[in-house]
């Protein structure tokens, strides 16, 4: 028995069936997270080590090098690369996609194991970072302070980070730029020479005498003491009461030779939050975890334990992802609500009866709400993507729904039973219904095979997509039928019709359409030549558009975020990059009004761990990072902003290089940059022609934030040895940079504990006598023996030039030059850079290639170009398994190449780039076009079977499925309509797609209802005469066989 039929004799089971489904669906919903996009763990992984005091090049051959060898035997490794700076290594291993991250990050550690043999003692211990979605921030506040900013990071860590700890799902919170304690043991040289001992020997008597440590233990009586000797300063100002020796019977005390200071670090970072001098407080969530949830629990707590802090500290939030979320996310829901209430309204114009338009509708939350258990047994979260999922699907799910009743609704009218005919409409179009579902599925369903970021993005788009279609393809046959059985009656003919009745306008108006549309296909039908020779001009013309058009990766959104990254002149102290920042502040506190709050870093914090990864930092850099005003509060964008300070930061002559960065923040990209790499082993020459491309690339229009990779040379100084006197003295090399960088540096040998925190004891030389070159010259290196020579008896120092920073590339040296486009397309772009590169002398030993957004958009071409084709391929396997045919399906799929022509015409009308987002839009309408060609054709074969002939059946066909094919399309059309035309927050992204959707079905429906009509009675026609031929030519033989 059919499951319509049962579905119609069993409508408590069908209905208990779908409330059930409901249920679990409402359970989901409640229970799924929230997120901006879907959580990706990206098969990347970075070793971060830290060699305190050693230069670029240094790095890269003691550190880098070291590290690159060992992990380059790493399994499924696609690409190392690495970026060396002073005092820093960043080593980041990519993998392919789909690599358990777990197993590589074991394989790193083994390999890491075995290069800590080979590293510099004083380095300390790679650290591993796995890069995913929640490593990034997802709220930043300023903390601000006067009277308590020197206990700032103690006071954070005991009022706000530690009960904040508690909330369930967050991952980390840590401080940037906050002042450290520290003890610091400044020595003087000259009274330290004259007790005859040595840095090293002070720093290894502090070493021994702040232990606490255990000593056996005795038995008296009939206890067991153990024994522990307690050596540990329990106050900072112990330290300076230290014996260091005993020289003729006299003690030589600790402050006989040093000033011992409890007080803050060396600051190297200039931190400022709307002038004011503070801190940035930084959250991350938990892999998995809910982000606006948390953000809910923060906020709410925040002011709270923010009454608990001294009157001068306050707080304030720099950047709230969930802000952009919850407005996306509402956005979307808005756009879901606009699309169902446009699809009720068809439905009802059409159709004309309220109860058929509830059967229909009631299609739309059964159907998406199964999504939503889809997305809770994955572990999947609500996101833009599962959202923009839904408002893709809306417009189709109520298709099947719409044909089978429409189908039910003419049995009726012809006299037939509810009951009757239900079961007899569903069964005539069951199996077109599953076709053009399955049609669909073909297409979407591919979307999650897609490899590499594109299509860890959009697997959920095509597993939403397809479940949502499938669900109310079951919907359609089961419990449209059985609604269909008990609510819908044959409607009594009325003598009078009221004027504005829907007989008497809709309908009227519906009647003069199926007259027109019959009058046009009889014309087509006759003109056949004339509608090929109008489809193969409109097809060409649009195909012409591409040349017009402009392309990019991603679209943009305005976020409301403004980053910008100001670099100096290398070497320059912090104080004179201050001064430059101060400048800058001025000026964006006078003309740009759009700013909510500003945070300043002017310098660099050696120790902001993971979170100076992901910001550019050294003495001579400034890093802004701005929330602006809601979108309503502000007249200009994002863009025109920072179009706004570039102008000004160009008119600074102190300023080398600059890059603002709209919807920038920490750990924010560009998606758009185009990049050029420059792969050479000189240093200075890969220098010279980066530096001879940023200038030639500046006069390109629409070129903005030209960023070389390497930053300029900066000085440093030499020390060369002098062998042969070293050995002499019994000196070497490693000896003499040790002792050296103790006395400069300083050895971070032991700590300082109070109430269970940990601080620094630093010993080194006192500024004034490790501020000069003659300071360095004068200081004295000890043999093994304990004599002591002066470093200039052994060496010379000399003034030189050094790289701040040296990038790998596949173990190669790599520097890079990376353009971002400001209103021109990235195609254009891309081509005048190659047209510059193609006008300088490149040395032969030196390989250029351009890539970042160029490189990501062509492998992204490729992968929907592979989609596309199998998306096809599968979809004519489905119509050739219905249609028993191997032609027909060629027939319907004529109707495909002018979805993408109205692709092209309508991003074009509508000034829309050609991204990624609106090229999968036209992939997904391969398989939203064919259905109404596949509905049309079925019936056409239907009416030839029962006798018609064929240029009657086209037309019969037509007429009587032309009301579902325009439902159909102005369904789907309709409920993308919301989705194209959006302004509110995340709109950017999703409007491409449906533009590109409804401009695609908009074109193909018409070619539909006219073009596929005369394909096919071009191939019948021809298989007809063909078949005729054949019989007059067997009648014929065996005629003249009969005659013989």
């Amino acid at each position: 028995m059919s499951i319509y039929k049962q579905s119609v004799q069993r409508p408590i089971t069908t209905l208990m069936i779908f409330i059930g489904l409901v249920v679990l669906g409402i359970y989901s919903l409640a229970r799924l997270p929230i997120d901006f996009y879907p959580e990706l763990e990206f098969p990347a992984i970075s070793v971060y080590t830290v060699y305190s005091g050693a230069g670029a090049e240094d790095i890269e051959t003691n550190v880098t090098r070291v590290i690159e060898d060992n992990l380059n035997t790493v399994s499924n490794l696609k690409e190392i690369s690495s970026v060396s700076r002073d005092n820093i290594s960043i080593v980041s291993c990519e993998f392919e996609w789909g690599t358990n991250m777990d197993e590589a990050a074991n394989e790193i550690r083994e390999a890491l194991s075995l290069a800590e043999q080979a590293l510099p003692e004083e380095v300390e211990d790679p650290s591993i970072f796995k890069f995913s979605s929640s490593l990034m921030p997802i709220m930043v506040f300023a903390v601000t302070a006067d009277e308590s900013y020197a206990a700032l990071e103690k006071i954070l860590e005991e009022k706000i980070i530690n009960p904040l700890n508690r909330i369930e799902g967050i991952g980390a919170i840590g401080t940037f730029g906050a002042p450290a304690r520290e003890v610091q043991v400044t020595i003087n040289p000259r009274k330290m020479e004259a007790y005859h001992l040595t840095i090293e020997q002070v720093a290894a008597v502090l070493n021994a005498e702040n232990l606490n440590m255990p000593a056996g233990h005795i038995e008296m009586g009939m206890l067991d003491y153990p024994l522990r000797v307690e050596g540990e300063f329990t106050e900072s100002d112990q330290v300076k009461e230290i014996v260091l020796a005993n020289i003729n019977g006299k003690p030589v005390y600790l402050r006989d030779i040093a000033t011992v200071q409890d007080t803050l670090r060396d600051m190297t970072i200039d931190e400022r939050i709307n002038g004011k001098k503070g801190v940035r407080l930084i959250i991350q969530k938990q892999s998995g975890a809910n982000t606006v949830k948390i953000a809910r629990k923060v906020n709410k707590q925040l002011p709270q334990l923010a009454r608990t802090l001294p009157p001068d500290i306050h707080i304030e939030p720099i950047f709230d992802t969930s802000d952009f979320i919850t407005g996306s996310i509402n956005n979307l829901s808005q756009t879901l609500l606009f699309a169902l209430f446009f699809v009720v309204m068809v439905v009802l114009f059409f159709l004309g009866r309220w109860r058929a338009t509830f059967i229909v509708v009631i299609t739309i939350p059964i159907s998406l709400i199964v999504a939503f258990i889809y997305l809770y047994l994955t572990g999947n979260t609500i996101n833009i993507i599962s959202l923009s999922s839904l408002s893709i699907a809306i417009g189709m799910v109520v298709d099947d729904a719409i044909v089978v009743l429409e189908n039910i609704t003419k049995h009726i009218e012809r006299g037939s039973r509810p009951r009757e005919a239900a079961i007899y409409a569903t069964n005539e179009v069951w199996l077109a219904v599953i076709v053009t579902t399955l049609t669909v599925v073909a297409v979407f369903l591919p979307l999650t095979l897609v490899s590499g970021m594109t299509g860890e993005l959009f697997k959920q788009l095509g597993w939403v997509v397809s479940i949502t279609v499938v669900t109310s393809t079951a919907v359609a046959i089961t419990l449209t039928p059985m609604l269909s059985s008990k609510l819908l009656k044959l409607r009594p003919k009325k003598n009078t019709v009221r004027k504005f009745s829907h007989d008497n306008t809709a309908l009227r108006w519906l009647d003069h359409l199926d007259n027109f549309y019959e009058t046009s296909l009889r014309y087509a039908l006759r003109h056949k030549a004339l509608v090929l020779i109008t489809s193969l001009v409109i097809f060409g013309g649009s195909l012409a558009l591409i040349l017009l058009m402009g392309t990019e990766f991603l679209p943009e959104a305005d976020q409301g975020q403004l980053s910008a990254t100001v670099e100096l002149q290398t070497g320059l102290r912090v104080d004179e990059t201050v001064r430059i920042a101060r400048q800058i502040d001025n000026y964006i506190n006078k003309n740009i009004p759009e700013y909510a709050l500003m945070s300043t870093s002017a310098g660099s914090d050696d120790r902001g761990g993971i979170f100076a990864v992901f910001m550019q930092s050294g003495s001579n850099i400034i890093n802004y990072n701005m929330r602006l005003k809601d979108l309503e509060e502000r007249d200009r964008s994002v863009w025109d902003i920072a179009e706004d300070l570039r102008a000004y930061l160009k008119t600074i002559p102190e300023i080398v290089t600059y890059t603002v960065t709209p919807n920038g923040g920490m750990g924010a990209s560009t998606d758009n940059n185009v990049v050029v790499e420059i792969m050479g082993y000189d240093l200075d020459v890969t220098s010279v022609l980066a530096d001879t491309l940023a200038r030639r690339f500046s006069g390109i229009q629409g070129a903005r934030n030209i960023e070389i990779s390497r930053d300029p040379i900066k000085p440093q100084l030499k020390i060369i040895p002098d062998r042969e006197k070293m050995a002499r003295y019994g000196i070497n090399t490693y000896n003499l940079a040790n002792q050296l960088r103790n006395r400069v540096e300083g050895p971070y040998m032991t700590k300082y504990r109070e109430t269970g925190d940990e601080y620094d004891i630093v010993v080194r030389f006192d500024e004034e006598h490790r501020n000069a070159i003659s300071d360095l010259e004068s200081m004295i290196i000890t043999n093994a023996q304990g004599n002591g020579i002066r470093l200039e008896e052994v060496a010379d120092i000399i003034e030189s030039w050094s790289p701040p920073n040296i990038e790998h590339k596949r173990k190669q040296r790599i520097i890079t030059v990376s353009i971002t486009p400001y209103k021109v397309p990235l195609n254009v772009l891309t081509r005048n850079i190659q047209e510059q590169i193609a006008g300088v002398d490149v040395p032969s030993d030196v390989q250029i290639t351009v890539g970042g957004a160029v490189e990501d958009m062509q492998e992204s071409m490729v992968d929907l170009a592979m989609l596309l084709i199998l998306g096809m391929v599968l979809v004519y396997l489905v119509m050739a398994s219905q249609f028993e045919s191997l032609r027909m399906p060629f027939i319907i799929m004529f109707s495909i190449p002018f979805a993408f022509s109205g692709v092209l015409l309508a991003l074009f009308i509508t000034n829309t780039t050609l991204n990624l987002i609106s090229m999968v839009g036209g992939v997904m309408l391969v398989g939203i076009v064919v259905k109404n060609a596949i509905v049309l054709v079925d019936y056409i074969n239907l009416m030839r079977d029962r006798g018609n002939d064929l240029t009657e059946a086209i037309a019969i066909s037509g007429r009587s499925r032309l009301r579902p094919v325009l439902m159909t399309s102005m369904t789907t059309i309709l409920g993308m309509l919301p989705l194209a035309l959006s302004t509110g927050e995340g709109s950017e992204i999703w409007s491409p797609m449906g533009i590109s959707v409804i401009g695609g079905l908009l074109l193909s429906t018409m070619v539909t209802l006219i073009l596929v009509p005369v394909v096919y009675h071009l191939f019948i026609r021809r298989i007809e005469n063909k078949r005729r031929r054949k019989l007059t030519f067997s009648f014929m033989e065996e005629s003249t066989n009969r005659n013989e």
